[in-house]
């Protein structure tokens, strides 16, 4: 079952309140609730090409894929791809303890990889 994946992408973006975020960035009240709390069992391409403009991301990041328990597919099925990942990016808690002289090095590397694209 395919399901969105916004609450890792808000966290990463560090958007402390995605429904708020949602709103002020033109989606309706009632759609933003039922993106945020899994109600959405259909959504319109226009939401997903705003929400990945927004989050600066794709679909693929925005969706997560969990197999049904009678649902048996190869493991090298393309859809497999989109299984939940256990990647923390709570890069805000992490980045707190970094020493200063290391963070120096850690913008280095980002302005880096920025300026490489």
């Amino acid at each position: 079952m395919l399901t969105l994946n916004l609450q890792p992408i808000f966290k990463a973006r560090g958007i402390d309140k995605p429904y708020s975020f949602l709103v002020s960035a033109g989606f309706p009240s009632f759609t933003a609730h039922n993106l945020l709390n899994a109600k959405t069992v259909s959504f319109r391409l226009s939401h997903i090409d705003k929400l990945c403009a927004l989050l600066n991301c794709t679909p693929n990041e925005l969706l997560v894929w969990t197999p049904n328990h009678n649902e048996k597919l190869a493991e090298d099925h393309p859809i497999t791809r989109l299984k939940k990942q256990n990647t923390d990016l709570n890069w805000q808690d992490t980045i707190k303890t970094i020493p200063l002289d290391q963070l120096s090095e850690i913008v280095k590397i980002i302005n880096a990889h920025k300026n490489n694209k």
